[in-house]
C-alpha cells in the first residue's frame, strides 16, 4: 500500500548564492555526521499541497548531501481519506469529530499500509495525521521516528484528540511550526518548533521574466496588462476563498477593472476539495473579472509563479492556518500580501515587513486598496518581505534545523 515517489535530481550548491552563509555550512556539518543514514518520509499525496512541495525538493538535497532517503506516500480507500479529512478538520477545531465507521476506516487502512513498510530505516518522519497510526500498527523497531504535524493542533476538537493521542506516544520526537501549536497534555516528551520554508529554485519560485509571465497569464485567459490580485491555495474552507471574493467585491466599488484569481490545488487526500471549488465558481460565475483555476485545468507550478509575480497584491485570507508556504512564496517575488492573522502567516510577516494582516472581509478589503493605490508602499513592503524570507524561510534552513534534530536523536542527546 505505501507508494514510493520518484524525483529528481539536484546539487546543494546551487543555493550557496541565495541562502545565508552560516546557514549553508551548519547544514553541511550536520549532513556530515549523519552519512550514510537511512531516511523514510511518509505523507499523504506526492502532488497537490505544501508537505509535497517540501518533499520533492527536500529529498534531492538530502540525497545530494549523502544520505539514503526514501519518500512514500500511504494509500487508501475513498472511506480513508473521507475520515482522514473529518480528522484534519477536527484537530483544528471544527465541531465534528470521526465516527466510530471513520475511526475503523482509518485503522484498517493505516494497519495495511504498515504490513507493507519495510525495515532498515534508521530515521522515519511520519507527516501529518493521516500515517501518524503507522507506528502505532508496525511497531517501532530500530528506526527513530518523528511525527512532523504541519497544521494548526493548539485547539482540536477533544473527541477527534481522544482518538489520535494514543497513536502518538511512542514517537521519539515531534515537530511543529510553531511552539502555539502543540495541544495539551501532549504525550511525546521531546518536541521542537521547525517552521516550513520555501525552495527558491523550485518551478514555482525560480526567476520567470516578465515578458514570459505576462505571456503565461495570457494564454489561460487573464487579461495583461491589467490590475490583479490573486489568492493561491487549496479549495479548503480555512482559507476563506469566498471571504476573498467578497472583499474583492468591496474593492471593486472603487476599482472597476480589478481582476482577481483564485488558484487552488486540487489534492488525493482532501475530498471536500471539489465541494468548496463548486462554491466558488457558484459564486464567481456571473463576474468576468474573476478567474477560477485549478491544477487539474492546466494551471501548474509555472503558472503560480506568473500569478504571484504579476499580482499587485497577493491575498491568503486563512482562518487557520499551519504556515501558509504561499505567502513566502509571493514575498520571495517581491509581492506584497494581505493575509489572515491566522497560524504561521505573522511568522513570516512581521510588523512592517511583507504586507499586511487582517481579521475581517472588510479589513482585508481595506488592506488590499491602500496596497492598489498606494504603490510606493506596496513595493518597500514586498522587497522587505523578500528579504525577511532570505533569512528565515529558505529551504537550506529548514533542511538544517531537520537534520540537527536527526542527530542529536542519534547521538542521544
Amino acid at each position: 500500500m505505501l507508494q514510493k515517489v520518484t524525483v529528481g535530481r539536484w546539487s546543494l550548491d546551487a543555493y550557496d548564492v541565495l541562502a545565508p552563509e552560516e546557514i549553508m555550512q551548519e547544514l553541511r556539518e550536520h549532513a556530515h555526521a549523519l552519512k550514510g543514514a537511512r531516511i523514510l518520509h511518509v505523507n499523504a499525496t506526492s502532488y497537490g499541497g505544501g508537505v509535497s512541495e517540501l518533499l520533492r525538493s527536500s529529498v534531492p538535497l538530502l540525497r545530494d548531501l549523502g544520505l539514503t532517503v526514501d519518500w512514500k506516500v500511504i494509500g487508501g480507500d475513498e472511506d480513508f481519506f473521507h475520515a482522514t479529512k473529518a480528522l484534519h478538520n477536527a484537530l483544528q477545531g471544527a465541531p465534528r469529530g470521526l465516527s466510530d465507521a471513520e475511526q475503523a476506516a482509518y485503522m484498517r487502512c493505516v494497519q495495511e499500509n504498515a504490513a507493507t513498510l519495510d525495515g532498515g530505516y534508521d530515521f522515519i518522519i511520519i507527516h501529518d495525521p493521516q500515517p501518524a497510526g503507522l507506528l502505532e500498527a508496525h511497531g517501532k523497531g530500530s528506526a527513530h521516528w518523528v511525527w512532523r504535524c504541519h497544521i494548526d493542533t493548539s485547539e482540536p476538537n477533544p473527541d477527534a484528540w481522544r482518538f489520535l493521542e494514543p497513536l502518538l506516544g511512542g514517537f521519539d520526537a515531534a515537530v511543529f511550526t510553531m511552539p502555539e501549536f502543540v495541544p495539551p497534555d501532549f504525550p511525546v516528551q521531546r518536541v521542537e518548533a521547525i517552521a516550513p520554508a520555501i525552495d527558491p529554485l523550485s518551478p514555482k519560485n525560480i526567476d520567470l521574466d516578465p515578458a514570459m509571465a505576462s505571456q503565461i497569464l495570457d494564454w489561460i485567459g487573464v487579461e495583461v496588462p491589467g490590475r490583479l490580485v490573486t489568492q493561491v491555495s487549496r479549495f479548503d474552507q480555512w482559507k476563506d476563498p469566498l471571504g476573498v471574493i467578497a472583499a474583492y467585491r468591496l474593492v471593486r466599488e472603487e476599482i472597476g477593472d480589478l481582476q482577481l484569481a483564485l488558484v487552488g490545488s486540487m489534492a488525493l487526500d482532501d475530498p471536500e476539495g471539489w465541494d468548496v471549488y463548486r462554491q466558488v465558481s457558484e459564486a464567481a460565475e456571473r463576474e468576468e473579472l474573476i478567474h477560477v483555476y485549478t491544477n487539474l485545468t492546466g494551471v501548474g507550478n509555472v503558472e503560480v509563479n506568473a500569478f504571484q509575480r504579476l499580482s499587485e497584491v497577493v491575498v491568503q485570507k486563512s482562518i487557520r492556518e499551519g504556515f501558509g508556504l504561499v505567502v513566502s512564496e509571493s514575498l520571495w517575488k517581491g509581492t506584497p500580501v494581505v493575509a489572515g492573522r491566522a497560524g504561521g502567516i505573522p511568522l513570516q510577516m512581521p510588523d512592517g515587513t511583507g504586507g499586511m494582516l487582517v481579521q475581517s472581509v472588510e479589513e482585508c478589503a481595506t488592506a488590499m486598496l491602500e496596497l492598489l493605490n498606494d504603490r510606493e508602499l506596496a513595493e518597500q513592503l514586498g522587497q522587505s518581505g523578500r528579504e525577511h524570507v532570505r533569512e528565515h524561510f529558505l529551504l537550506p534552513r529548514l533542511l538544517m534545523e531537520e537534520l540537527r534534530l536527526l542527530a542529536t536523536l542519534d547521538s542521544g542527546a
